[in-house]
């Protein structure tokens, strides 16, 4: 049976740790199950993102999207922060380091924003429950000081995209999740 933690530091993120089971021909895990999650729905689509060591992903947050992310090669830190209004936990950010050494998923709900660095070339998977939809695509700066993320990279590689993302205080109202908002 996996370890299925509730994190103490964003509400509604769960961190799962796999039974690992290994010998001399490799390892089998079972990385995700529906039931392991109160807030989960039916994931729709899974997506696979290869990541070279140095790359820079995020942060990016959905209104109405969760997702559940898992590493299967390589290492990256995933930065979580609550942006959602009406969370006790609203403004507090969460490091992970997820990877073949530490196997760890990470179920995110809407409107937590949602990153990663590339410590080494890595492979991350990823589920969702929302086909994709470019008007619930939204970001955050990756580098604002309120969020204060250590990435663990010292050059990273950001996406034109991300280095566009606004500062968490410039969001427009519309665009900030509220807890429990979902559709």
């Amino acid at each position: 049976m996996p370890t299925i933690t509730a994190s103490e530091r964003i509400v509604d993120v769960v961190v799962v740790a796999p039974d690992v089971h290994g010998d001399e021909r490799g390892r089998f895990l079972e990385t995700y199950r529906r039931s392991w999650f109160p807030l989960g729905r039916e994931m729709v689509q899974g997506s696979c993102s290869d990541k070279r060591a140095g790359a820079l992903v995020g942060l990016h947050y959905h209104l109405h999207q969760a997702d559940y992310w898992y590493v299967v090669r390589g290492r990256a830190r995933v930065v979580l922060h609550d942006l959602r209004q009406g969370s006790p936990t609203d403004g507090a950010t969460m490091l992970l380091d997820l990877g073949e050494q530490n196997a760890l998923g990470v179920f995110i709900p809407p409107g937590v924003a949602h990153g990663f660095a590339a410590l080494a070339d890595m492979t991350l998977t990823y589920l969702v429950d929302g086909y994709y939809n470019p008007a619930d695509e939204l970001g955050v700066a990756w580098d604002d000081p309120e969020i204060g993320a250590d990435w663990g990279v010292t050059a990273p590689v950001v996406s034109d995209r991300d280095r566009a993302n606004p500062r968490r205080s410039d969001v427009p109202s519309p665009l900030r999740p509220t807890l429990g908002l979902r559709t």
